[in-house]
């Protein structure tokens, strides 16, 4: 594989993974919001992956990965009653719809994109190291 195709696909996975860690943060800031502007309360978001390919690199009668990109983002999830009676938006019994959020689950998800973005940042690192040792054999 040549130098460009390992870092453009680490670039791809630094992309997806910078995408994930902004949605997972966006759904742990929303986690005990009542109202948005569309006018429930906020709803969990995930980002689903998929393979990116290239019509130029089509082998054979199928085409080859050339990274990863992101496929959409969307809604999962319902929401959850809690007992609030002195919030605006609860209900006349005193309930309010919140998002169904697990801040331990949106941190392990955090975590585990963070972990993801930095061993491709590494995956870039040894490429852009292995270039530099091809330059200086030709030396």
């Amino acid at each position: 594989m040549p130098q460009e195709d390992a870092l453009s696909i680490s670039a791809s996975a630094l992309a997806v993974q910078r995408t994930r860690i902004n949605v997972i943060a966006e759904n742990i800031a929303n986690a005990q919001t009542s109202r948005t502007a569309a006018g429930g309360p906020y709803r969990r978001r995930v980002v689903n992956v998929g393979a990116e390919t290239s019509f130029a690199t089509i082998v054979g009668a199928q085409m080859e990965p050339r990274g990863v990109k992101v496929s959409s983002i969307a809604e999962v999830g319902g929401t959850r009653r809690s007992y609030l009676p002195g919030h605006p938006d609860a209900d006349a019994d005193g309930y309010l719809d919140l998002p169904d959020i697990n801040p331990v689950s949106e941190m392990t998800d955090l975590m585990a994109a963070t972990r993801a973005y930095e061993a491709s940042v590494t995956a870039i690192q040894a490429a852009k190291a292995m270039a530099n040792r091809a330059l200086e054999i030709g030396r």
